[in-house]
């Protein structure tokens, strides 16, 4: 409501975020928001827009700025995405995944990988003992050289 009339109004999501500065010498510029929303006040016989979002920016060069600036979201299958879904809890979880369903969709068991051959066992290597007397004779004479 201005005054004594009455408008319809709507609040829209911008199609990107509006930094807004402002100034106190005229010289520095201190941002003070980032603005994600308007509200679009309108006449009566003016048609409400469509949807929650306005498709243009808030100044000319942002017409239709989602259509021209940004990219269009994937189509993406949906029993694709909740079977890597589930095998990223379980891999989280430590479960082991099930190696016979291939992600890319083929279904067939025809894309398994053979398995990883075991890591080789470690060869033996001593432990230093824990009074030094090893570590005492593996010293070289230039190390007593020194004194």
């Amino acid at each position: 409501m201005i005054g004594n009339q009455r408008f319809p109004a709507s609040l829209l999501d911008l199609p990107t975020v509006v930094e807004s500065y402002k100034t106190y010498d005229d010289s520095f510029l201190v941002k003070t928001a980032d603005i994600g929303q308007m509200v679009m006040v309108r006449e009566e016989d003016d048609p409400a827009p469509e949807g929650a979002e306005y498709k243009h920016g808030l100044t000319p060069p942002m017409r239709d700025a989602r259509r021209r600036r940004f990219r269009r979201e994937p189509d993406l299958n949906a029993e694709l995405v909740h079977r890597v879904e589930k095998d990223l809890i379980s891999i989280m979880q430590g479960v082991p995944v099930n190696q016979n369903a291939s992600v890319a969709g083929g279904g067939e068991g025809g894309d398994r990988k053979k398995a990883a051959p075991a890591p080789a066992p470690k060869p033996d290597v001593q432990e230093p003992a824990a009074n030094g007397e090893e570590a005492e004779a593996d010293r070289s004479d230039s190390d007593e050289s020194d004194s």
